[in-house]
């Protein structure tokens, strides 16, 4: 009898929704929406101490703006653990209940939204999107990247580096910008990282897991950044066009990482897209000094700089440290690397040979574009390469190092079975 009074009350609210214009019912999605509001409403209604109607509708009006789809599968993840919900009981008196699958759709969450990804995505899809945000973690993360840009960067600017003036006078708008890249950066690793440890947990039907994922990774994540930078006016079409880039990195990155653990096809020109996008960031931050300092873009000086980012990229995929090489990490992490890439496409025994001559071709422009440079600075910029490949690790020999190719991994999920922390 009780239920069926509920069904009532709610059906009764229906009518009076549709009786003042509020819904309409042409469509079953249209049906299943007008329930839940109907159900909101009740609840609205219930008595909840001395709280009045107007009141109600404050907080209510408080608290919208600050949820999220993120916010709630978390919400209902935190009851599930805390076992405050099950299949039977409603989660709150006044006509708002929890659907009966939800216990099972729980189980889907858990493996589809880790906290520390909820944590993360809260900052891209909160009430605040349209507010450039950055985590104080994410500052300190980017600072390494920040300090190579500006002892390798700053020189193609005239600035010293050894002048604290020249750092602290644009700082704050190069540390900002940084550390929302790689605030955004660390959801897309998550996001990576899912569908490897999702397969051995659902048997491999992860297809809804995964847009479940991507989708808490907003479709114009640099939207706050483009904001705030446009209103200092800072904002050039190429520092548009580079944050285009970034989320078109991002996109390939998934597309390749999960076509590779899927045992799909992929294609060498998206890989080499890819490797050439990654150094987005590096050209965001170049592109906002000149701005920064009122200064006209040096072409040359542009084109240099992206072909030293393509080798660097490269070397990072291969360096190696101590007996470790990130080629390895990014197998375990399923990250890009561009080795991986090669080996899927090529097979295990011919990719060392083609990266190597991708290796060449780029080195040959390198030493090319180097001679155009002013001899001064290019003296400067190939004895910070060297100081940046002994900080790392490398034999030296070569700015970036000496090429050393790691041991091709042929089963990769063979390796992480052996390797990857359960």
């Amino acid at each position: 009898m009780e239920e069926l009074k509920k069904l009532e009350q709610v059906q009764s609210m229906l009518e009076y929704m549709e009786s003042r214009g509020i819904v309409n019912s042409s469509t079953d999605s249209d049906h299943h929406s007008n329930r839940f509001l109907a159900n909101l409403l009740l609840f609205m209604i219930h008595p909840s101490g001395t709280l009045n109607m107007e009141k109600k509708c404050c907080l209510v009006s408080e608290l919208v703006p600050k949820l999220s789809g993120a916010f709630l599968e978390e919400a209902c993840l935190w009851l599930n653990q805390d076992g405050l919900m099950n299949q039977e009981n409603s989660a709150y008196d006044g006509g708002l209940h929890f659907h009966a699958g939800c216990q099972q759709n729980l189980v889907e969450n858990a493996l589809q939204l880790s906290c520390d990804l909820v944590e993360d995505c809260s900052l891209s899809q909160s009430n605040n999107y349209n507010v450039a945000m950055v985590e104080l973690d994410s500052m300190e993360q980017a600072n390494s990247t920040l300090d190579d840009f500006c002892r390798s960067y700053f020189m193609f600017h005239g600035l010293d580096i050894n002048r604290a003036q020249s750092i602290f006078k644009y700082l704050p708008v190069l540390s900002f910008t940084e550390s929302f890249i790689y605030q955004l950066d660390r959801i897309n690793e998550k996001l990576l990282q899912a569908p490897t440890d999702r397969t051995s947990v659902l048997g491999g039907k992860n297809e809804k897991a995964t847009q479940t994922l991507v989708s808490c990774f907003p479709n114009d994540p640099f939207r706050p950044l483009v904001t705030l930078l446009e209103y200092r006016g800072l904002l050039t079409g190429r520092i548009r066009e580079e944050f285009s880039h970034g989320a078109e990195y991002w996109d390939l990155e998934r597309k390749l990482c999960y076509a590779l653990t899927n045992n799909e096809e992929i294609h060498v020109e998206d890989v080499m897209k890819a490797i050439h996008l990654k150094s987005f960031d590096y050209r965001v931050l170049n592109l906002l000094l000149y701005q920064l300092r009122g200064e006209k873009v040096e072409e040359l000086h542009m084109e240099f700089l992206s072909v030293s980012e393509f080798l660097v990229e490269v070397s990072d995929d291969l360096h190696n440290f101590g007996s470790w090489y990130d080629y390895e990490d990014d197998v375990l992490d399923n990250s890009f690397n561009i080795l991986r890439m090669f080996v899927k496409i090529y097979g295990a025994s011919t990719a060392p040979a083609m990266l190597a001559k991708c290796i060449g071709d780029a080195e040959d422009k390198y030493d090319s574009l180097l001679k155009s440079l002013d001899p001064q600075l290019s003296q400067m910029y190939q004895q910070r390469c060297e100081e940046a490949t002994k900080e790392g690790g490398k034999v030296s020999g070569h700015p970036f190092g000496t090429w050393r190719m790691p041991t091709v991994i042929v089963d990769e999920e063979l390796y992480r079975s052996k390797f990857k922390p359960h």
